[in-house]
């Protein structure tokens, strides 16, 4: 008997994921020992654009609420400079190979074959990040998984 070849999972955490249209890639990182930010990741764009990503789930009727800023000022900053800089917003969702639609995963769960970020194209495409002094080439909004980092 020959041994199958097992393939280990890939838990979300370092997860790596693109859209074909657009070459825009997500990459999830660790998150850092947060109480309230349950995924972190970059999206990287065209020419060199790097959106950083953050998912927190929502109170009352539990969402994983994401969002994508861009230049965002660092240290102490208000809610105004935050919602300034913060380029797309919203749910994201999951699905599998054979297109069941969830909710996105905590980071330690094996990673979903799609993500899905609902208006994407739109909201960068309105965005500062986009244009003349930033990316050109606007993404999809669903994501396939296509590997895993070490």
């Amino acid at each position: 008997m020959i041994p199958a070849t097992v393939h280990a999972a890939c838990p979300l955490a370092l997860a790596v994921y693109g859209d074909a249209e657009s070459e825009a890639g997500i990459d999830f990182r660790p998150t850092t020992d947060s109480a309230t930010v349950t995924n972190s990741f970059k999206m990287v764009l065209d020419k060199g654009v790097v959106l950083d990503g953050i998912v927190m789930w929502t109170d009352g009727v539990a969402r994983p609420h994401g969002s994508l800023m861009y230049k965002c000022p660092t240290g102490d900053v208000t809610g105004e400079e935050l919602a300034a800089c913060t380029v797309w917003e919203g749910v994201v969702y999951s699905a599998d190979d054979k297109g069941n639609i969830a909710l996105l995963p905590a980071e330690g769960v094996d990673a979903p074959k799609t993500l899905i970020f609902p208006d994407l194209g739109p909201s960068l495409q309105m965005s500062a990040a986009y244009g003349n002094n930033g990316f050109s080439k606007v993404p999809w909004d669903a994501f396939l998984l296509k590997g895993c980092q070490e």
